[in-house]
C-alpha cells in the first residue's frame, strides 16, 4: 500500500512578541512623560472648567469697583498670560502627539508581525487538512474495493 504523505510537523520558532505598552514605557524619557502629563491635563474638562472659572473671576474683579483694577478692560494682561500659556502648551502637546504617532507605528508593526505568523500557521493547518482529506479518500477507496466489506460483522459492527 502506498504511504500517504503528510506535511512535516510545524514548529513554532518565531520570537516571542512583546507588549507594546511595556516597550513604550521603557523608552520614555522624563521630557516625554512630562509632555504626556501636560497633554492629559490640558486636554481635560477639569482643566477647561478651572481655567474658565479663573478667567471669569479675573474679569469680574477687574470690572467691579471694589478693588484696584490691575488689568482694566480690554484685559491686555489676561491676553498676554493666555498667549504665553498657549505658546508653551501647544508645542508640548505636539511632542506628545508625535510620540503617540510613534507608538501607533510600533503597534501597527506588531500587528503586522502577528498577522504574518497567523497566516503561516493557517497555511500549515490548511495543508494538514488537505493531507487528511487525501488520506480519508484513499481509506474510503480501500474500504470500497475490499471484497469482504459487504459481509456482516460481529456485534453489529
Amino acid at each position: 500500500m502506498k504511504k500517504i504523505p503528510f506535511p512535516p510537523i510545524f514548529e513554532h520558532n518565531h520570537p516571542q512578541l512583546k507588549n507594546v505598552n511595556e516597550l513604550i514605557e521603557e523608552r520614555k524619557t522624563t521630557g516625554q512623560k512630562l509632555a504626556d502629563r501636560v497633554a492629559m491635563v490640558v486636554g481635560s474638562w477639569k482643566f477647561i472648567s478651572i481655567q474658565s472659572f479663573i478667567l471669569l473671576i479675573w474679569v469680574i474683579l477687574n470690572i467691579s469697583v471694589w478693588i484696584n483694577h490691575w488689568d482694566p478692560y480690554p484685559f491686555i494682561l489676561m491676553n498676554l498670560v493666555l498667549s504665553l500659556q498657549a505658546a508653551y502648551t501647544a508645542p508640548v502637546i505636539m511632542m506628545s502627539q508625535n510620540r503617540q504617532a510613534d507608538r501607533d507605528r510600533l503597534e501597527a508593526h506588531n500587528d503586522y508581525l502577528i498577522n504574518v505568523e497567523a497566516e503561516e500557521e493557517i497555511r500549515v493547518i490548511l495543508d494538514n487538512l488537505a493531507a487528511q482529506n487525501e488520506a480519508l479518500t484513499r481509506i474510503i477507496e480501500i474500504v470500497n474495493d475490499n471484497p469482504f466489506s459487504d459481509l456482516p460483522r460481529k456485534n453489529g459492527r
